[in-house]
């Protein structure tokens, strides 16, 4: 899967840029840049992935990710709410704003698990 909204270098209201790589060792994606407004409907279909599935751990590499709006948390969290019992979704680095949205609205959201290593 490769999902790519570009950013011109230096233009001045640029789109922000979302991309996805498989991870070659495990199920899940690498994502890289931001999710906001304008990516938000890759953000979905990227996560669709995790949920349509059937691994027992899906990982996401967010290590890239530069900010992740409240929107962005919302459909995160939604997709994990509808994994069946058992199933999660591990977010390896997320950005701290990410991790504070999560602890903030949906503490107890067993589907989701944060690593930070």
């Amino acid at each position: 899967m490769g999902i790519r909204y570009q950013t011109p270098s230096g233009a001045v209201g640029a789109v922000p840029e979302l991309t996805f790589l498989p991870l070659p060792e495990r199920s899940g994606l690498r994502v890289a840049g931001e999710v906001g407004l304008a990516t938000h409907a890759a953000w979905e279909r990227a996560l669709e992935q995790a949920v349509g599935g059937d691994v027992d751990v899906y990982y996401l590499e967010l290590s890239s990710v530069t900010f992740v709006d409240v929107a962005g948390a919302d459909v995160l969290a939604a997709a994990a709410q509808r994994l069946r019992d058992g199933r999660r979704i591990v977010l390896h680095r997320p950005p701290p704003a990410l991790r504070r949205v999560l602890e903030l609205f949906w503490p107890r959201l067993p589907a989701i698990e944060v690593s930070k290593s």
